[in-house]
């Protein structure tokens, strides 16, 4: 494969602007960052742009089509909270250069019916084909089932160990089942004796409470039931727990559809009729919660210091999975992080460097020499405008161009 440099764009890490304007890619992999353009070499030129890293969407669950919809959208990675794309099941996506790659917790530890059973209208039947090894159902209910389970799943191929904290009541559902303490506590300390590293779904002060104290390395949403204090900031800040704060996610529970989203021609021009359904409804579950109250937890979590990583929990074209669309929304996450606060450069962070680092994906998530060749090319400087993500000039995963 000949090598092909990309020219004459910002560079931008997955952590800062380098100041350099050339990347080489040779193969599946980035051969240079600076320097002269390789005699020979395709040449890409980047004049007006900013060159990314590939983004990562930190919260999905994956559908038909899903993954090359993401990759449309410059999302090179998704990270599956709970579905069938474990590493029995992955071998054509990760040899599969037209669709984002993905990692996969399988399907959560939660008691029998627990969250997300309530989500699913009753005879509701997901329209896909099963994959070739159906996933273990960790239906757990006693510290000795979570624990048993765990090595179950990591033997199975889950990247890493989820577990649902939920008792419904975001969700419209309270009473619901849900893992009680010392279940938690016990599958995250069998999880730890593997060196797995633990996710907990928790929308809730209480429940992200519960994660904390059971060590769990990171919540895959903000709480939404209150507004923060210093108190809960400062438990989550010291228990070294990352949080992924789905906002996309949160503003559908509260009715706030996607509909502005999808009217941005940059965005409608990706989505078929499903997606562009799916995007203008929402969950609206939960109508009295407050988006004011959660962008205010983000930019107290990140005045904290604490890592925050961009995800959106966009699942199927379903309307009553409303609100959110694989690829389009996690542009839309980093609108809402900088609405909360963070600079244009922190939010590429969270969907960039800051994900691979705490989700241990070494090879990916920054531009540097050696790493894959997962990159986004985009009109403009994100680094200064967000709303630039979303103007796709190019993207390659494992250094093959999306379309050419």
């Amino acid at each position: 494969m000949a090598l092909t440099t990309i020219t004459h764009a910002q560079v931008f890490d997955g952590e800062k602007a380098l100041g350099v304007q050339t990347v080489v890619i040779d193969g599946g992999r980035i051969a240079r960052v600076g320097g002269d353009v390789p005699e020979g070499s395709e040449i890409v030129d980047g004049g007006g742009a900013t060159l990314l890293p590939g983004l990562i969407d930190a919260h999905v669950h994956s559908a038909p089509g899903s993954l090359a919809l993401a990759l449309r959208f410059g999302v090179t990675t998704e990270l599956e909270m709970q579905g069938m794309n474990t590493r029995e099941n992955r071998g054509l996506i990760t040899e599969d250069d037209t669709v984002a790659d993905v990692r996969s917790s399988g399907f959560a530890i939660t008691p029998p019916g627990g969250h997300p059973s309530e989500l699913m209208p009753e005879g509701f039947r997901p329209k896909w084909e099963l994959p070739p090894v159906m996933p273990l159902m960790p239906f757990s209910t006693t510290p000795e089932e979570a624990a048993a389970f765990v090595p179950q799943l990591l033997a199975r191929g889950s990247d890493f160990i989820k577990f649902m904290v939920d008792d419904g009541s975001v969700e419209g559902h309270p009473g619901l089942p849900s893992l009680d303490q010392a279940t938690l506590n016990a599958g995250v300390a069998e999880a730890k004796k593997y060196g797995a590293l633990t996710v907990a779904h928790a929308l809730t002060v209480e429940a992200t409470e519960m994660a904390a104290e059971a060590g769990v390395d990171g919540v895959t949403h903000v709480f939404m039931d209150r507004p923060h204090t210093a108190e809960i900031i400062g438990i989550i800040k010291d228990a070294g727990m990352f949080v992924i704060p789905c906002v996309t996610l949160n503003a559908s529970m509260t009715g706030i559809t996607g509909a502005e989203l999808a009217d941005d021609p940059r965005v409608a021009a990706r989505l078929d009729s499903a997606w562009d359904r799916t995007l203008r409804s929402s969950y609206n579950r939960y109508p009295q919660g407050s988006l004011d109250d959660v962008l205010d937890t983000v930019r107290a979590l990140d005045a904290a210091g604490v890592d925050l990583l961009a995800g959106t929990d966009v699942s199927m074209p379903e309307t009553f999975f409303g609100g959110l669309a694989h690829g389009a929304s996690l542009h839309h996450e980093l609108r809402y992080l900088v609405a909360a606060g963070l600079t244009p450069v922190r939010a590429l962070r969270a969907a960039t460097a800051t994900t691979a680092r705490r989700f241990r994906l070494a090879d990916r998530g920054r531009i540097a020499e050696g790493l894959r060749a997962d990159l986004l090319l985009v009109d403009g400087d994100p680094t200064s405008d967000i709303g630039d993500t979303l103007n796709t000039r190019a993207v390659w995963r494992r250094g093959a161009r999306l379309g050419a």
